[in-house]
């Protein structure tokens, strides 16, 4: 990385600390929640002094690396490729299968190193067959972040082959011409099944409606994350399955988890905790030809015009940061950069 990334990743990580960090917002957090349905926010016009000081500076450098033209860089890509599938292999493993995680394997949780057997009860709720079965030619990964409002995005994220959103967001209601409305895949953290739809103890029929949105999407749940992701992962399973939803209820594979950590860990990331957003980029990186990042704004600010950005496309709601984004910002930053992946800055 030449002196002028560096100096742009050195003023990322100084506006990591301090009050100012509560500004600074990455947009795509795996614990984004959604107690209500506000109103549809709309572009704002605030001013940059009220987000932070010297962000317009930090803007500007990252606007310079961002505006030369992008060129998918075939070497940069297989080199990355086929590092990630030496490492991590997620292509084989990134999903627990019946055929990867056999009856009695021991599972170990990636967030807290605690060790799980596989019962034949657990074993019938594992997938199949591996769903990612040929590489795929061109993945859109959608964040949620605000710089999609009035972006309108929709028709070229739905353009993609394989479409790949996170948390469960919101697609219709005037939403659709900006993010789209395809889904293939989409993640669904335990703190949104908790907290929107009371941990699936009482009615479950609005989190079985709310998946009606993406279709027979892979459903994506990180039930063995953290020991205490089990059970609330395997109530959602069993409830797509007790209501007949068309949607495919698989579980990340720990292991992979962890592989992803670590190779992101040698290339000089170190946060407590990666992001969701960084997890499923590596795997789209891995069964994507080609990768095209929507959503991905680390700013209360628009990088164009400077106005105001709410938290998310769909609510201003702020989020307790618990992953190192800037950091993970600027490397996806670089990626584009090396034209691995192309990120979506501007509106479409």
């Amino acid at each position: 990385m030449g002196a002028e990334n560096t100096h742009v990743s050195w003023i990322f990580a100084i506006l990591c600390l301090g009050s100012l960090l509560t500004t600074v917002t990455w947009y795509w957090l795996d614990n984004d929640l959604e107690f209500y349905k506000p109103p549809r926010p709309k572009r704002g016009h605030g001013k940059l002094s009220d987000v932070c000081k010297g962000c317009r500076k930090v803007i500007d450098k990252v606007k310079k690396r961002y505006s030369q033209t992008w060129k998918k860089q075939e070497d940069n890509s297989l080199k990355l490729r086929s590092r990630l599938r030496k490492q991590c292999n997620g292509f084989d493993k990134a999903i627990i299968t019946q055929a990867n995680t056999p009856i009695g394997s021991e599972l170990v949780f990636n967030g807290d190193g605690k060790t799980l057997q596989v019962t034949k009860e657990i074993f019938r709720t594992f997938a199949k067959e591996n769903p990612f079965k040929t590489r795929l030619d061109t993945c859109a990964l959608v964040g949620n972040g605000g710089i999609l409002t009035d972006s309108r995005c929709g028709k070229s994220i739905d353009s993609a082959e394989f479409v790949m959103r996170c948390n469960l967001p919101p697609l219709k209601d005037g939403y659709e011409e900006h993010v789209g409305i395809k889904t293939d895949l989409v993640t669904a953290n335990p703190s949104i099944l908790e907290h929107k739809y009371e941990s699936l103890m009482n009615r479950r029929l609005l989190f079985v409606e709310s998946l009606q949105t993406y279709g027979n999407a892979l459903l994506v749940l990180p039930a063995f994350s953290f020991r205490s992701n089990t059970d609330l992962s395997l109530r959602a399973a069993y409830t797509v399955e007790e209501f007949n939803s068309p949607a495919r209820p698989v579980f990340f594979n720990p292991e992979y988890l962890q592989n992803v950590s670590l190779f992101w860990r040698n290339e000089g990331l170190k946060p407590r905790r990666l992001s969701t957003g960084l997890f499923m980029t590596s795997l789209a990186l891995e069964i994507c030809d080609n990768v095209e990042l929507y959503g991905f704004w680390p700013f209360g600010n628009h990088p164009y015009d400077y106005y105001s950005l709410s938290n998310h496309y769909y609510d201003d709601m702020k989020v307790k940061a618990v992953h190192a984004m800037p950091a993970e910002f600027d490397i996806l930053l670089k990626l584009h950069s090396e034209g691995v992946l192309k990120l979506h800055l501007k509106n479409c």
